[in-house]
C-alpha cells in the first residue's frame, strides 16, 4: 500500500535509450507508487490508431517528433503519474522543458551492449532498421546521452538487478532526495 509521503512526489519521467526498461521500470514504479503509469510511445499509438513504424513511414521521424511533443505535453500537464518517453524524446527542446519543470526525471542509463541484446528482434524500432544496428545505438547515444543527462535529476544505471529492484531503487533515491 503507497504511503500518503508519495502523494507529496511530482510526477516521475523516466528517460533514457531505447531497450533502457523504461516501461517495465516505470510500470513497477506506478505500482509501488499507487499511480497511473502511462508510456508517451504508446499514447502516440493509441491515440493515432497507428503503429510508430507507420508514423515514421508516412510522416518522417519530424511528423512522429511533432506528435510526441504534443503528448508530452498534455501528459506532463497532469498528476500522479508516471511516465516513460520514447528514446528520442529528449531530442526536442520543448519536451525537455517540459519533463524538468514538470516532474522528477529520471535517466535510466544503459549501455550499447544491454540496449542491444534488449532491441535486436524488435521490428517497432524504425531507427533499428538498419545493416548495423549496434553502430546505431552507439551514434544515437552519443548524441542523447548529454540532453538525457541535461534534463536528468537522477541517474540510475540499469546494467543490474530486475526492473522491480530498479523500481524501489529510484524510489528509495527520490525519496531520500525529497528528505534532505
Amino acid at each position: 500500500m503507497p504511503s500518503k509521503e508519495f502523494n507529496a512526489l511530482p510526477n516521475i519521467y523516466l528517460v533514457g535509450p531505447m531497450g533502457a526498461g523504461k516501461t517495465t521500470v516505470g510500470r513497477h514504479l506506478a505500482e509501488l507508487l499507487g499511480r497511473e503509469f502511462l508510456d508517451s510511445d504508446h499514447e502516440i499509438e493509441r491515440r493515432t490508431g497507428a503503429t510508430i513504424p507507420w508514423i515514421f513511414e508516412k510522416e518522417g521521424e519530424s511528423g512522429f517528433r511533432n506528435r510526441e511533443t504534443t503528448v508530452i505535453d498534455e501528459l506532463t500537464s497532469r498528476t500522479q503519474l508516471v511516465l516513460a518517453t520514447g528514446g528520442g524524446a529528449v531530442t526536442q527542446a520543448p519536451n525537455r522543458e517540459f519533463l524538468k519543470q514538470r516532474g522528477i526525471v529520471v535517466y535510466l542509463y544503459t549501455p550499447v551492449e544491454i540496449q542491444l541484446q534488449r532491441t535486436y528482434r524488435d521490428k517497432n524500432r524504425p531507427l533499428l532498421q538498419v545493416e548495423n544496428p549496434e553502430q546505431k545505438l552507439k551514434d544515437l547515444l552519443a548524441v542523447r546521452d548529454p540532453l538525457y543527462r541535461e534534463v536528468a535529476h537522477h541517474i540510475i544505471e540499469t546494467n543490474q538487478g530486475a526492473a522491480r529492484d530498479l523500481a524501489q531503487k529510484i524510489l528509495n533515491v527520490i525519496v531520500a532526495k525529497k528528505s534532505i
